[in-house]
């Protein structure tokens, strides 16, 4: 009786997310998402997204113990318990709500277009890029973009954003739409065919990007918000952001509505 008590113990805890008794924080990220999530020449996870987490983790007095998964099945590995919390640059939905929990924003993440340098575009409105190829990343807010308000384009998905990038390098892409923090780290390494165009938005339904827990964590929930409460306060955040960005990524972009009218 006395070990099915246990087990029966154990099984809720694991249900409810509560912290692991080591005081072990399992952070689920994806790792090809530089500069916020990227795997260095060792296969260690590094990046802007990693650094936030483990100040977390330390205003937290937790472990970080860092769970790397394919960005389409990220949110089902978090709801199946094989990490606490993701922590890869996801954006805040009403749609995603439905399923996870969110902190507050960490910061706002902004899209943008790079587009081959021989195309000469002066603008990436509908009507610009009409009969190009547009590629993104697949299970991004990217894709609903592309869909919504290019319907004269054709819209390729990849499951890496490194795969579109390179399509993009050798011409079977047009044009890409992601995160302009990132695109503006691929130009600045290897984006010589390339260059940004148009003015960065974000979509209506970005609420800012968040870190998600289980629906049922409340209490590791409002431990992560207090930490990045804390992290701002102390000064912690900027130092943080500064190593990676010269310019404020708090600020909410225009968004889809303001751009393109509907």
């Amino acid at each position: 009786m006395k070990r099915i008590i246990g087990a029966i113990i154990i099984a809720f805890v694991m249900s409810t997310g509560a912290l692991a008794e080591d005081g072990t924080v399992r952070m689920g990220s994806e790792g090809y998402y530089p500069p916020f999530n990227y795997f260095d020449s060792t296969g260690a996870i590094k990046g802007f997204d990693i650094d936030i987490g483990n100040a977390l983790c330390e205003r937290m007095n937790v472990k970080c113990e860092w769970v790397t998964t394919d960005w389409d099945g990220i949110i089902p590995s978090l709801n199946s318990n094989k990490f606490d919390t993701i922590l890869a640059s996801m954006a805040i939905t009403e749609k995603r709500r439905k399923i996870v929990s969110f902190t507050k924003p960490y910061y706002f993440n902004s899209v943008r277009f790079v587009a081959r340098k021989d195309l000469k575009l002066k603008d990436t409105m509908p009507e610009d890029l009409k009969g190009m190829t547009l590629g993104t990343q697949s299970g991004t807010q990217e894709v609903k973009i592309l869909n919504n308000f290019y319907p004269d384009s054709k819209v390729k998905r990849y499951p890496k954003l490194d795969d579109v990038l390179l399509d993009l390098e050798t011409g079977r892409v047009d044009a890409v739409l992601a995160s302009q923090f990132v695109l503006g780290e691929w130009l600045k390494e290897k984006g010589s065919c390339c260059e940004f165009v148009g003015q960065a938005f974000v979509d209506d339904e970005n609420l800012g990007t968040g870190i998600a827990v289980r629906k049922n964590d409340a209490d590791l929930l409002d431990k992560l918000n207090s930490a990045i409460d804390k992290i701002i306060a102390d000064g912690t955040y900027t130092q943080i952001r500064e190593q990676y960005f010269s310019f404020d990524i708090m600020t909410h972009p225009k968004k889809t509505s303001e751009l393109f009218g509907k």
